[in-house]
């Protein structure tokens, strides 16, 4: 997520009542967690086993709950609690906003595009030329959708991020600020869910289409002319490139790539990142050749018991 204008670093500390290390000027140019930071931004660390990734990532501040050595050219934020206070930032730079309307005042809507009765388009959303928005559909705040888009009944997108901290008193949940972006002649399904970003964008690449009952987490990135069949699930943060077809019941596992062009068959789980071109099928996914040959091989086993039992 952008703040515009900068804000500086002395100025976030004291909204945090927290101490730093660098100068009071530092500029702080947009808010982003670990997976989707970029130069001039601030993100939160607060375990151990993650200090390294987020002080040595293009994040140039990080909020952390230990004073360490602080690289050249960053900042560092020492918190007691970089999560709730990450949260906070998140929450005053992108509150949360309340419609009652239909199309909220601030969002826009292209010349041609259809909204039937019951479809909701949120505040500061972009919605394109000659789309098609089916009854129901909920559109939540900062979403932008291309031209051509169709989207059937019931879908919602920008819903929040699927992404919580376990405290001893129960899960804590992360404010959501990013985005949904959705490119031109795509078609989503009935009753589908596109997640917004925990603080960057999720994307769904022009010309895709998805069945019904499709589930995208959220910061996941989906390439150009992508077909998804029914009851697809795909976890937060995953990258999948151009032409990829995911049969139905398809579960792909968070932070991971599927290479272009690759063939996912039905009821498959993805665990691992899949390189492009093949075609992939069981849980977790091998190439579909050879796991079809294993398939029969097991068919197989009852004759090798009993030639086993006859020798004995």
């Amino acid at each position: 997520m952008k703040i515009v204008p900068a804000i500086r670093l002395a100025d976030v500390a004291s909204l945090l009542n927290a101490k730093y290390i660098g100068d009071d000027g530092f500029q702080i140019t947009g808010i982003n967690e670990i997976h989707k930071v970029e130069k001039g931004d601030i993100t939160f660390v607060d375990h151990p086993k993650y200090y390294d990734k987020a002080l040595n990532s293009a994040a140039t501040t990080i909020l952390i709950n230990k004073e360490v050595s602080c690289p050249e050219g960053k900042a560092l934020i020492i918190s007691d609690d970089p999560f709730r206070d990450y949260n906070l930032l998140t929450r005053k730079y992108r509150p949360l906003t309340f419609s009652l309307q239909q199309v909220d005042q601030t969002a826009v809507v292209g010349e041609g595009t259809v909204l039937m009765q019951g479809s909701v388009v949120g505040a500061h959303c972009k919605v394109g030329r000659n789309c098609l928005i089916y009854p129901g559909v909920v559109i939540y705040d900062h979403c932008e959708i291309g031209d051509g888009v169709i989207i059937h009944a019931n879908s919602v997108i920008g819903a929040d991020a699927f992404y919580f901290k376990r405290r001893p008193e129960g899960f804590d949940k992360m404010h959501s600020c990013g985005r949904v972006i959705i490119g031109d002649s795509v078609e989503i399904g009935a009753s589908c869910t596109i997640d917004k970003g925990v603080s960057g964008d999720t994307v769904i690449g022009s010309g895709t289409r998805m069945d019904n009952h499709v589930h995208v987490g959220h910061d996941t990135v989906i390439g150009k002319n992508c077909l998804f069949a029914a009851q697809v699930g795909i976890a937060g943060v995953v990258t999948i490139e151009d032409d990829v077809i995911l049969w139905g019941q398809v579960g792909v596992q968070k932070d991971l790539t599927i290479g272009k062009g690759a063939v996912v068959l039905g009821q498959s789980g993805v665990g691992k990142s899949l390189e492009a071109g093949k075609t992939y099928f069981g849980s977790p996914t091998t190439d579909a050749r050879l796991k079809m040959r294993e398939l029969a091989l097991m068919k197989r086993l009852p004759e090798v018991f009993e030639f086993l039992d006859n020798k004995k």
